[in-house]
């Protein structure tokens, strides 16, 4: 729970809080520059399986996954009419795969009768999907639609938490939170880059302070003796 805890900080006026959100903004672009989803797809279908498949799990186990599981169910109809032993057998390593494989199938089976078998492209019909919420389908908004979306995981909510963005630990609490503070135009980029950010420097146990570019605008309390 200590990872957690709220930053801190001085109250601040909107004027300043803009001008730290913004210095946050910069810095993180400039040491996290490449913000590729890390979720190996190469089409909209692609990316919501394994977007489903990510939780709980880490982004590189599923990209260990994903090759076998796409070269054996490449449209929304093969998920839909997949064996679901043979789906759980794909995905086994994924953790959770039972509930994860009957999600896929419901995914499947959603698409084709209600959207032509396509993914879609709004946050009311993603998250009509078996086993989609909030954040599965800020992922394909954001990375796949083109629309600005901010995804909430374990590590933006840490991160946003740690700098005091957020005095939430409810996701849409610290969507809403993010979305006043962070440029529209900035939202899925600056959302992925505090995402990234939390997975490699922000750590949950042993985040490296000492050696964070936002260590300056930081306003969490176990900060200073890992300085």
């Amino acid at each position: 729970m200590s990872g957690l805890r709220t930053a801190r900080r001085p109250i601040e006026s909107p004027v300043e809080a803009k001008k730290r959100v913004g210095r946050i903004l910069a810095a993180l672009n400039q040491s996290v520059p490449d913000v590729r989803v890390e979720l190996d797809s190469s089409n909209r279908l692609e990316l919501l399986v394994a977007t489903i498949l990510s939780a709980q799990c880490t982004d590189q186990r599923v990209n260990l996954v994903t090759p076998n599981l796409f070269a054996r169910y490449r449209t929304a109809q093969d998920y839909a009419s997949a064996d679901p032993a043979e789906l759980e057998a794909l995905i086994r390593t994924t953790g959770f795969y039972k509930n994860k494989a009957r999600h896929l199938i419901g995914c499947g089976q959603a698409l084709v009768q209600h959207f032509h078998g396509m993914v879609p492209g709004t946050m009311e019909d993603l998250t009509s999907l078996p086993g989609v919420g909030r954040k599965t389908a800020n992922v394909i908004l954001g990375s796949s639609v083109g629309e600005p979306a901010i995804v909430v995981d374990t590590h933006v909510k840490r991160v946003a938490n740690r700098l005091g963005l957020t005095r939430s630990q409810d996701p849409t609490k610290i969507e809403e939170d993010l979305q006043r503070l962070l440029p529209k135009a900035q939202w899925t980029v600056g959302a992925q880059r505090l995402l990234l950010h939390g997975r490699y420097v922000c750590l949950a146990r042993t985040p490296k302070c000492a050696h964070c570019v936002l260590a300056s605008d930081c306003g969490w309390e176990g900060k200073q003796k890992l300085l």
